[in-house]
């Protein structure tokens, strides 16, 4: 356990041979001596979770998520995402095994989570038209575990009133606050538990999916046709999986187009350099 989780443990603790800590200071303590990080574009970030930790809720979410959906049994649409999420992989984290499984549901939804997991729901393949735009959302996915917002949420979390609820889940309790926990790492959808990521946090892994995409040799202008699609995937009706756990706004699409000549030349150095994706669409 790291010393982040015990004093967070309580109502108190003694570190220091027979003088108890109260709970209160002891949260003190931890907040004042908090290691403070930054996102990859500067944000500061309160980070009181280990990566060890943080792999283990990924996990352990994965293994919700597998035993909550069936895997799809269509081969060629498996060979298609993974071979998408394998671009996107070895740009951001080159050498780094992902596990990569598509669930069969109606879902227009995708998730990444801590240590390496994606999980894409064979409905988002219906709003995804092509490898560019199913980059897009994998690229946006991923930018949230490698710019830490799950880490974030979760150290947010501990460091608030119902930290040590989610401490006794982070090793290893069940029940609501376990649930809880697992919804701030971003796949809370599957649990009941509705926690979007902040505004803030959406920008950050719009703009740093677009950047990853496009140095991984996908068409960053996709991103703009797909958040249109997902916008008329609602239907004026209920909108998709993916739109209310990652709240659209106007902006959005406006920040995606501002950033886009950055992410053009990133592209074209990346096409000068032969990444040129070629995942096999199944049906095209």
């Amino acid at each position: 356990m790291n010393s982040v989780l015990a004093l967070a443990l309580g109502p108190r603790v003694a570190p220091l041979g027979t003088h108890e800590i109260p709970a209160a200071r002891a949260a003190a303590l931890v907040l004042a001596t908090a290691a403070c990080a930054h996102s990859p574009l500067g944000t500061p970030q309160l980070n009181l979770v280990s990566d060890a930790d943080m792999n283990a809720l990924g996990e352990q979410a994965f293994a919700e998520a597998k035993a909550e959906t069936p895997e799809t049994k269509d081969a060629a649409v498996t060979a298609y995402v993974r071979c998408v999420a394998a671009a996107i992989a070895d740009e951001v984290a080159p050498g780094q095994k992902w596990d990569v499984r598509v669930f069969e549901s109606p879902q227009v939804n995708a998730f990444a989570l801590p240590g390496g997991r994606i999980g894409v729901y064979t409905g988002l393949l219906k709003v995804a038209e092509d490898q560019d735009q199913l980059a897009t959302v994998l690229a946006h996915e991923v930018a949230h575990v490698t710019a830490n917002h799950s880490k974030a949420r979760v150290s947010a979390a501990l460091a608030s009133q119902a930290g040590v609820q989610l401490t006794s889940a982070l090793l290893g309790g069940s029940g609501a606050a376990n649930q809880q926990l697992l919804g701030l790492l971003g796949a809370g959808v599957q649990y009941g538990v509705l926690m979007p990521y902040g505004r803030g946090q959406e920008t950050e892994a719009d703009l740093i999916g677009l950047d990853s995409m496009a140095k991984a040799g996908f068409d960053p202008r996709a991103s703009v046709k797909l958040w249109e699609n997902m916008s008329k995937a609602s239907g004026g009706k209920e909108p998709p999986t993916f739109l209310s756990t990652h709240p659209s706004n106007e902006g959005r699409i406006d920040d995606l187009n501002a950033r886009m000549p950055q992410a053009l030349k990133l592209y074209e150095q990346a096409q000068a350099a032969g990444r040129r994706p070629n995942c096999p669409q199944p049906g095209r």
